[in-house]
């Protein structure tokens, strides 16, 4: 008889909309996976968000994590993605990246998991259809094109918002704020365009991309608009994410990690 696969051991980093919710699926019970660790800075916040668990996982911070997990899921600010996932990709680990527009500013990460044996996924978050973008990558993509209209609220602060002085408080009609691409809108926009930069990377890349955000208060969902032209397959698609508390963070986003999270152990696994 075969011996009986230990659970992988699953951390957190951040405790967000996501972490929280993320950290509660897999206290429910995932098959083969358990959490086994929180990195967070507030201890007692911690306790407290996480009190109702049936079995509390060690709270540590950022660089214990690499120890006590076999997949850490970053779910904190992109700043923070190199200190996060540097050490899990030096012991061969994987690290699952939500913060994908800070990977265009550290890519030499990559570099790492290939060197270590380590692996980088980045889930499909709260996009659709990454996997034929994938899979029309294999052969021939002539332009990815991608519309974003979010809420007013859930782009107020934005960086490119401030440097640039758009105002968009009290618009009536929708508003274009930016055009270009998704390397340029993971500087100016980090924590709203996430979606944009992991449509690149399965595509054509963030520079050959085009990107347009709409900021729409005729919207209360965060809408994605997706054409896609290839030797393959000619394909368009749209995505309306009901928000979380966060009014940048889509309900989906912690679903496409639950699902990525339970594809590492499933007997069956659809899609690419």
């Amino acid at each position: 008889m075969q011996a009986q696969t230990r659970p992988l051991r699953i951390g957190i980093a951040g405790l967000g909309a996501v972490g929280k919710k993320l950290a509660e699926t897999l206290d429910a019970g995932m098959d083969g996976l358990v959490l086994s660790a929180v990195a967070v800075r507030d201890t007692a916040k911690a306790q407290a968000t996480l009190g109702h668990l049936k079995q509390m996982p060690v709270l540590t911070d950022i660089a214990g994590l690499a120890e006590l997990c076999d997949v850490v899921v970053e779910c904190a600010p992109g700043a923070l993605l190199p200190a996060i996932a540097r050490p899990v990709l030096e012991q061969g680990k994987t690290v699952v990246v939500l913060s994908s527009g800070a990977l265009l500013t550290n890519m030499d990460l990559i570099e790492v998991a290939k060197a270590h044996g380590g692996t980088i996924s980045v889930p499909t978050g709260a996009l659709l259809g990454l996997d034929a973008v994938c899979a029309a990558a294999e052969g021939e993509i002539q332009s990815v094109r991608m519309v974003t209209r979010k809420p007013v609220k859930g782009l107020l602060g934005a960086k490119y918002l401030v440097d640039n002085n758009i105002q968009i408080e009290g618009i009536t009609e929708p508003v274009q704020i930016f055009k270009g691409s998704p390397r340029e809108a993971a500087v100016g926009f980090a924590a709203n365009l996430n979606v944009a930069v992991a449509l690149s990377l399965a595509g054509i890349g963030p520079d050959r991309t085009t990107l347009e955000v709409w900021a729409d208060p005729t919207v209360d969902k965060n809408t994605h608009n997706i054409e896609v032209v290839s030797d393959a397959a000619l394909f368009s698609m749209q995505i309306q994410n009901i928000p979380t508390e966060n009014p940048k963070t889509g309900r989906i986003t912690a679903q496409s990690v639950i699902a990525t999270l339970r594809k590492m152990r499933a007997p069956l696994r659809v899609g690419t």
